[in-house]
């Protein structure tokens, strides 16, 4: 069940709150060509949401393992001064930097070949706009 097992409901929320924060993020750039704004965009999504593993020493030899996403990975990893893990939460990071500028390009490619088919080359004569017409009286 989803509500009685947390890890499945924290990666819900997560979700959730990262498609908040890309929506909000994408909005707040609107300012920009099209296509900076879907490559910044993707290349944020692709920081937040790739995944790495990692494993945490619990007490007396045990460890927990398990997978989050690479950014808090490296966090942690940094703070606690571990750089085999951090080498390979960073490698996670830049493939997911990686996808998420081709994404943005492709998306924006997607984007402009609709935009393509909508217009085609030759030009269409555009109706006349339809004259006024006093009224006459008499």
């Amino acid at each position: 069940m989803l509500i009685s097992d947390s890890m499945p409901l924290l990666w819900l929320v997560y979700v959730l709150l990262s498609l908040v924060v890309l929506v909000t993020g994408y909005l707040g750039i609107r300012f920009l060509p099209r296509l900076p704004r879907l490559v910044i965009t993707a290349v944020v999504a692709g920081i937040i949401w790739m995944p790495a593993h990692f494993s945490l020493p619990l007490l007396e030899e045990e460890l927990h393992t398990g997978v989050a996403p690479a950014i808090m990975v490296a966090a942690v990893a940094f703070l606690q001064g571990e750089g085999g893990t951090l080498v390979g939460a960073l490698m996670m990071l830049s493939v997911g930097v990686a996808l998420g500028a081709v994404v943005g390009v492709l998306l924006w490619r997607l984007g402009r070949r609709d935009a393509m088919v909508e217009t085609p080359g030759e030009e269409v004569p555009e109706p006349a706009a339809p004259r006024r017409q006093e009224p006459k009286i008499g």
